[in-house]
């Protein structure tokens, strides 16, 4: 009976250890306590139902707390909820929370509700603090203009931008900016009289642009626009001459093929003619024996007729045989 008890007790001994191994599996599984140690020693102070919230959220609390913990030693003052929220809408925490620490020390104006903002549309808020205290250079390729006397001038430009935070959400990005300076070039050069002058003078490239204003509407700010390089391409002016010459002269040399074209059918058409003409004729000369024949029945003329009307005709062939003969003599043969 004894025996009974003890293997009863060892038994209950066992199923209390296993249920406290379980629970404590599952309460250090819901509460990350190295994490809640490291946030009490550092200073912040976290709930441990607000950890088991995280994690019954879906949020991974070393996201959220680790840069609380930061953000609370460089002095900001920002709540967890707000962290949270924004881990939840799909940013990331640590780079704004360390973009803020950046601009504080740079003592640059910017709210958490700001650089969530700029996280939260794609760009990179803790990049656009750090161009703001450390200008950018963006060069631009070779840019060709066509100054008025058609020579071909290329340039390469460096522009100096500074990140404008308060539009960088909205705010036209880098490809904006080097298309605007790229047009501002290109007409720069097309409005010299000479490409000469602008060799002469390349900065007058750089002064036009910046005078136009090309940073509205985008997320920067230039500072300056420097022409790196200045080279010399081709004399289009004399390229669009030669390829206009050429032009009319293709054009020209159809229109005379045409003409010619349409007088060798119009030659081909009077022969035709011609010999249309010859055929009726000969049709009609075939008619003459049978109309004789016709009036010789008839009684309409007589044999001596007839016979008078051969005699004509070979006095009339013979006559024609000796002028042809006649005429075939050149001058010089009678002398």
């Amino acid at each position: 009976m004894a025996g009974i008890v003890g293997a009863g007790g060892l038994i209950g001994v066992i199923a209390i250890v296993v249920v406290a191994i379980i629970i404590l599996a599952v309460f250090f599984t819901l509460v990350p306590v190295t994490l809640w140690i490291s946030a009490m020693a550092a200073g912040v102070r976290v709930s441990i139902f607000t950890l088991i919230g995280m994690r019954l959220r879906r949020v991974i609390p070393s996201r959220v707390v680790n840069p609380l913990i930061k953000a609370h030693k460089a002095g900001l003052d920002i709540g967890i909820n707000k962290l949270e929220s924004h881990y939840l809408a799909g940013g990331n925490v640590d780079r704004v929370v360390n973009a803020l620490i950046a601009a504080h020390r740079a003592n640059i104006e910017l709210t958490f509700e700001r650089g969530a903002a700029i996280d939260l549309a794609g760009r990179d808020v803790l990049e656009a603090v750090q161009m703001s205290v450390n200008p950018k250079v963006i060069e631009t390729p070779f840019i060709a203009g066509v100054a008025m006397n058609g020579i071909e001038v290329k340039a390469k430009a460096r522009i100096t931008v500074r990140a404008n935070i308060d539009r960088l959400v909205g705010g036209a990005g880098e490809e904006t900016i080097v298309a605007r300076v790229g047009e501002g070039i290109i007409s720069t050069i097309g409005s010299s009289i000479d490409h000469a002058k602008v060799l002469e003078n390349p900065d007058m490239i750089s002064q036009t642009v910046l005078a136009k204003g090309l940073d509205s509407g985008t997320a920067f700010e230039i500072l300056s626009i420097d022409i790196a390089d200045v080279d010399i391409g081709k004399n289009i002016g004399a390229e669009l001459q030669t390829e206009q010459a050429m032009a009319d002269k293709n054009i020209a040399q159809a229109k005379a093929e045409e003409r010619r074209a349409m007088a060798v059918a119009n030659e081909q058409e009077m022969k035709a003619k011609v010999e249309e003409m010859r055929a009726k004729v000969v049709s009609a000369e075939a008619e003459v024996p049978l109309a004789m024949a016709e009036a010789l029945r008839g009684g309409n003329i007589g044999v001596m007729d007839y016979m008078n009307y051969k005699n004509i005709q070979a006095d009339t062939g013979m006559r024609d045989s000796i002028s042809k003969a006649g005429g075939e003599h050149h001058p010089s043969d009678s002398e």
